[in-house]
Protein backbone atom coordinates (compact mmCIF):
# COMPACT_ATOMS: atom_id res chain seq x y z
CA UNK A 1 0.00 0.00 0.00
CA UNK A 2 1.45 3.60 -1.18
CA UNK A 3 0.51 6.44 1.43
CA UNK A 4 0.98 10.15 1.01
CA UNK A 5 3.53 11.98 3.04
CA UNK A 6 5.75 14.46 2.56
CA UNK A 7 7.64 13.98 -0.03
CA UNK A 8 7.60 16.24 -3.50
CA UNK A 9 4.33 14.94 -4.09
CA UNK A 10 2.62 11.72 -4.99
CA UNK A 11 0.88 12.11 -1.51
CA UNK A 12 3.26 14.76 -0.58
CA UNK A 13 5.78 14.08 -3.36
CA UNK A 14 4.56 16.37 -6.08
CA UNK A 15 6.88 18.91 -8.04
CA UNK A 16 7.74 21.81 -6.54
CA UNK A 17 9.09 23.71 -10.11
CA UNK A 18 10.64 23.49 -12.59
CA UNK A 19 13.86 25.14 -13.51
CA UNK A 20 15.76 25.07 -16.52
CA UNK A 21 19.79 24.27 -15.40
CA UNK A 22 18.51 25.98 -12.38
CA UNK A 23 17.07 24.07 -8.71
CA UNK A 24 14.25 21.94 -7.33
CA UNK A 25 12.75 20.92 -3.96
CA UNK A 26 10.24 17.91 -2.00
CA UNK A 27 8.57 16.32 1.27
CA UNK A 28 7.13 13.07 2.23
CA UNK A 29 5.16 9.74 1.61
CA UNK A 30 4.69 5.68 3.36
CA UNK A 31 7.54 3.42 4.25
CA UNK A 32 9.38 0.41 6.15
CA UNK A 33 14.19 -0.91 6.53
CA UNK A 34 18.39 -1.99 9.34
CA UNK A 35 22.12 -3.02 8.24
CA UNK A 36 23.67 -0.17 6.17
CA UNK A 37 23.43 -0.83 2.37
CA UNK A 38 24.90 1.60 -0.40
CA UNK A 39 22.61 1.75 -3.17
CA UNK A 40 22.05 3.35 -6.87
CA UNK A 41 18.66 3.27 -6.91
CA UNK A 42 15.72 2.62 -4.28
CA UNK A 43 12.67 1.03 -5.29
CA UNK A 44 9.50 2.99 -4.79
CA UNK A 45 7.07 -0.07 -3.50
CA UNK A 46 5.82 0.44 0.43
CA UNK A 47 4.33 -2.18 2.75
CA UNK A 48 1.38 -1.64 4.86
CA UNK A 49 2.72 -0.79 8.36
CA UNK A 50 0.90 -0.29 12.08
CA UNK A 51 -1.24 2.95 12.28
CA UNK A 52 -0.23 5.10 15.17
CA UNK A 53 -2.54 6.71 16.88
CA UNK A 54 -4.82 9.66 15.21
CA UNK A 55 -2.74 12.83 15.70
CA UNK A 56 -4.94 15.65 17.27
CA UNK A 57 -6.54 18.19 14.84
CA UNK A 58 -4.28 21.46 15.34
CA UNK A 59 -5.25 24.55 16.92
CA UNK A 60 -5.60 27.14 14.79
CA UNK A 61 -3.24 29.38 17.30
CA UNK A 62 -0.71 26.68 16.83
CA UNK A 63 2.71 27.35 15.28
CA UNK A 64 2.90 28.28 12.11
CA UNK A 65 6.37 28.08 10.15
CA UNK A 66 7.62 31.16 8.32
CA UNK A 67 9.72 31.39 4.82
CA UNK A 68 13.74 32.41 5.47
CA UNK A 69 16.81 33.14 3.19
CA UNK A 70 18.09 29.78 4.56
CA UNK A 71 20.94 28.21 6.53
CA UNK A 72 24.18 26.81 4.54
CA UNK A 73 23.80 23.05 5.93
CA UNK A 74 20.29 22.36 4.48
CA UNK A 75 19.65 22.45 1.19
CA UNK A 76 17.07 21.38 -1.60
CA UNK A 77 17.64 17.80 -3.68
CA UNK A 78 16.96 18.04 -7.54
CA UNK A 79 16.55 15.36 -10.01
CA UNK A 80 17.39 16.48 -13.50
CA UNK A 81 15.41 15.27 -15.73
CA UNK A 82 17.23 16.28 -19.48
CA UNK A 83 18.27 19.58 -18.33
CA UNK A 84 15.47 20.42 -16.30
CA UNK A 85 15.26 20.34 -12.26
CA UNK A 86 12.72 18.82 -10.40
CA UNK A 87 13.25 19.82 -6.67
CA UNK A 88 11.44 16.26 -4.81
CA UNK A 89 13.09 16.42 -0.55
CA UNK A 90 14.95 18.10 1.58
CA UNK A 91 18.71 17.50 2.92
CA UNK A 92 21.00 19.13 5.16
CA UNK A 93 24.83 17.82 5.95
CA UNK A 94 26.55 16.13 8.75
CA UNK A 95 29.64 15.94 10.47
CA UNK A 96 31.91 13.21 8.69
CA UNK A 97 35.50 12.12 8.57
CA UNK A 98 35.69 12.94 5.31
CA UNK A 99 33.36 16.34 5.07
CA UNK A 100 31.29 14.81 2.14
CA UNK A 101 27.91 12.95 4.30
CA UNK A 102 24.24 14.39 3.84
CA UNK A 103 21.26 13.17 5.33
CA UNK A 104 17.49 12.71 4.58
CA UNK A 105 14.76 10.46 4.52
CA UNK A 106 15.16 7.28 2.85
CA UNK A 107 11.37 7.33 0.56
CA UNK A 108 12.76 10.27 -0.50
CA UNK A 109 15.34 8.16 -2.78
CA UNK A 110 12.70 5.85 -3.88
CA UNK A 111 12.85 5.09 -7.37
CA UNK A 112 15.36 7.56 -7.40
CA UNK A 113 18.65 6.57 -9.92
CA UNK A 114 22.24 8.36 -9.50
CA UNK A 115 22.68 7.89 -13.44
CA UNK A 116 24.06 9.24 -14.59
CA UNK A 117 26.01 11.18 -12.64
CA UNK A 118 24.91 14.35 -11.51
CA UNK A 119 21.25 12.63 -11.68
CA UNK A 120 20.23 13.92 -8.50
CA UNK A 121 21.90 16.86 -6.64
CA UNK A 122 21.86 18.71 -3.83
CA UNK A 123 22.11 22.35 -3.49
CA UNK A 124 22.87 23.46 0.07
CA UNK A 125 21.59 27.19 1.43
CA UNK A 126 19.33 26.89 -1.94
CA UNK A 127 16.47 29.96 -2.23
CA UNK A 128 14.80 32.11 -4.67
CA UNK A 129 16.49 30.05 -7.48
CA UNK A 130 19.69 30.94 -6.38
CA UNK A 131 22.42 28.35 -5.36
CA UNK A 132 25.24 30.17 -2.91
CA UNK A 133 26.91 27.17 -2.57
CA UNK A 134 26.80 25.48 -6.23
CA UNK A 135 25.52 22.10 -6.95
CA UNK A 136 26.53 18.85 -5.67
CA UNK A 137 26.46 15.54 -7.17
CA UNK A 138 24.91 12.73 -5.24
CA UNK A 139 27.00 9.59 -5.81
CA UNK A 140 25.94 7.29 -2.83
CA UNK A 141 23.52 5.94 -0.86
CA UNK A 142 23.14 4.42 2.30
CA UNK A 143 20.26 2.97 3.65
CA UNK A 144 19.33 0.19 6.31
CA UNK A 145 18.69 -3.26 5.17
CA UNK A 146 15.21 -3.20 7.08
CA UNK A 147 14.37 -0.23 5.15
CA UNK A 148 15.49 -1.83 1.44
CA UNK A 149 13.62 -5.16 2.30
CA UNK A 150 10.53 -3.79 4.78
CA UNK A 151 9.81 -0.47 4.13
CA UNK A 152 10.14 -0.15 8.04
CA UNK A 153 9.40 3.42 8.72
CA UNK A 154 11.50 3.00 12.01
CA UNK A 155 14.28 3.13 9.35
CA UNK A 156 13.55 5.96 6.92
CA UNK A 157 17.11 7.60 6.92
CA UNK A 158 19.70 7.62 4.23
CA UNK A 159 22.93 9.14 4.05
CA UNK A 160 24.52 10.55 0.68
CA UNK A 161 27.55 10.83 -0.07
CA UNK A 162 28.14 14.14 -1.95
CA UNK A 163 30.59 16.01 -4.43
CA UNK A 164 33.52 14.44 -6.29
CA UNK A 165 35.70 12.15 -4.23
CA UNK A 166 38.15 14.31 -2.80
CA UNK A 167 35.72 17.47 -2.40
CA UNK A 168 34.54 18.51 1.22
CA UNK A 169 31.00 20.36 1.06
CA UNK A 170 31.43 20.71 4.49
CA UNK A 171 34.54 23.20 4.25
CA UNK A 172 32.30 25.33 2.15
CA UNK A 173 28.54 25.05 4.28
CA UNK A 174 29.56 23.57 8.26
CA UNK A 175 27.74 21.04 8.85
CA UNK A 176 25.27 19.60 11.68
CA UNK A 177 26.36 17.00 14.08
CA UNK A 178 24.49 13.55 14.20
CA UNK A 179 23.07 13.25 17.64
CA UNK A 180 21.23 9.52 18.99
CA UNK A 181 19.00 8.37 21.35
CA UNK A 182 18.21 12.43 22.58
CA UNK A 183 16.53 13.16 25.54
CA UNK A 184 13.07 13.86 24.73
CA UNK A 185 10.64 16.37 24.46
CA UNK A 186 13.45 18.42 23.28
CA UNK A 187 12.91 22.06 21.95
CA UNK A 188 14.15 21.44 17.99
CA UNK A 189 13.71 23.61 15.06
CA UNK A 190 12.87 21.83 11.57
CA UNK A 191 13.91 23.44 8.25
CA UNK A 192 11.91 22.22 5.12
CA UNK A 193 11.73 22.82 1.26
CA UNK A 194 8.01 22.82 0.44
CA UNK A 195 6.84 22.70 -3.29
CA UNK A 196 5.33 25.76 -3.86
CA UNK A 197 7.57 27.55 -2.24
CA UNK A 198 11.30 29.40 -3.71
CA UNK A 199 12.63 29.71 0.16
CA UNK A 200 13.14 27.08 3.10
CA UNK A 201 10.83 27.27 5.81
CA UNK A 202 11.56 27.27 9.30
CA UNK A 203 10.01 26.43 12.53
CA UNK A 204 10.53 26.14 16.24
CA UNK A 205 8.55 23.18 18.61
CA UNK A 206 9.10 20.37 20.87
CA UNK A 207 9.69 16.82 19.02
CA UNK A 208 8.32 14.24 21.42
CA UNK A 209 7.69 10.27 21.45
CA UNK A 210 4.78 9.70 18.77
CA UNK A 211 1.90 8.44 21.27
CA UNK A 212 1.95 4.58 21.36
CA UNK A 213 5.29 4.71 19.61
CA UNK A 214 8.69 4.43 20.99
CA UNK A 215 10.68 5.06 18.23
CA UNK A 216 8.95 7.72 16.36
CA UNK A 217 9.12 11.40 17.07
CA UNK A 218 6.20 13.58 16.32
CA UNK A 219 6.62 17.81 15.78
CA UNK A 220 3.69 20.13 15.48
CA UNK A 221 3.90 23.20 13.43
CA UNK A 222 1.61 24.25 10.13
CA UNK A 223 3.27 24.26 7.06
CA UNK A 224 5.21 20.96 6.39
CA UNK A 225 3.73 20.64 3.20
CA UNK A 226 5.23 18.66 -0.20
CA UNK A 227 8.86 18.79 -0.84
CA UNK A 228 9.78 19.29 3.19
CA UNK A 229 10.58 15.46 3.25
CA UNK A 230 14.12 14.90 4.86
CA UNK A 231 14.02 17.85 6.67
CA UNK A 232 16.08 17.94 9.81
CA UNK A 233 15.26 18.27 13.68
CA UNK A 234 17.82 20.27 14.66
CA UNK A 235 18.61 21.35 18.51
CA UNK A 236 20.84 23.57 19.77
CA UNK A 237 21.22 25.50 17.23
CA UNK A 238 23.95 27.89 17.21
CA UNK A 239 23.04 31.39 16.20
CA UNK A 240 26.28 32.51 14.14
CA UNK A 241 25.96 29.58 12.13
CA UNK A 242 22.31 28.26 12.20
CA UNK A 243 23.92 24.52 12.49
CA UNK A 244 22.90 22.20 15.35
CA UNK A 245 22.44 18.73 16.34
CA UNK A 246 20.14 16.37 14.03
CA UNK A 247 18.20 14.07 16.39
CA UNK A 248 15.24 12.98 13.07
CA UNK A 249 14.64 14.43 9.98
CA UNK A 250 10.83 14.24 8.19
CA UNK A 251 9.95 11.10 7.60
CA UNK A 252 9.38 7.88 9.14
CA UNK A 253 5.52 7.25 10.31
CA UNK A 254 3.69 7.95 6.90
CA UNK A 255 6.71 8.84 5.53
CA UNK A 256 6.39 12.25 7.87
CA UNK A 257 2.95 12.51 7.72
CA UNK A 258 -0.67 13.33 5.80
CA UNK A 259 -0.72 16.63 7.37
CA UNK A 260 0.96 20.04 7.22
CA UNK A 261 0.64 20.73 10.58
CA UNK A 262 1.87 16.88 12.29
CA UNK A 263 5.39 15.99 11.10
CA UNK A 264 6.80 12.62 12.04
CA UNK A 265 10.57 11.22 11.97
CA UNK A 266 12.08 7.95 12.89
CA UNK A 267 13.79 8.16 16.39
CA UNK A 268 17.82 7.93 15.94
CA UNK A 269 18.62 5.03 17.68
CA UNK A 270 21.78 2.53 17.79
CA UNK A 271 20.06 1.79 14.11
CA UNK A 272 20.49 4.78 12.38
CA UNK A 273 23.94 5.48 14.48
CA UNK A 274 25.28 2.35 12.95
CA UNK A 275 24.13 3.05 9.83
CA UNK A 276 26.30 5.97 9.86
CA UNK A 277 29.09 4.95 10.88
CA UNK A 278 29.03 2.67 7.64
CA UNK A 279 28.47 5.58 5.35
CA UNK A 280 30.99 8.21 7.10
CA UNK A 281 33.57 5.16 6.85
CA UNK A 282 32.90 5.00 3.12
CA UNK A 283 32.58 8.47 2.36
CA UNK A 284 35.81 10.24 0.46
Amino acid sequence: MFTPGKQAQAGRHADICHISRGGGHDRRVNGNMRRAVPMVAVSALAVCTPALPAARPAASAGPRATPFGGTPAVGALFADRGGRLRHFCTASVVRSPHGDLLITAAHCLSGKSLRPAGAVTFAPGYHDGKFPHGRWLVRTVYVDRRWRTDRDPDDDVAFLVAGRPGRRIEKYTGAETMATNARLPREVRVVGYPDARNRPITCAAPARLAPGHRRQLVFRCAGYTGGTSGGPFLAQVRRATGTGRVIGVIGGYQQGGNRSDVSYSSRFLANVAALYRRAAAAGG
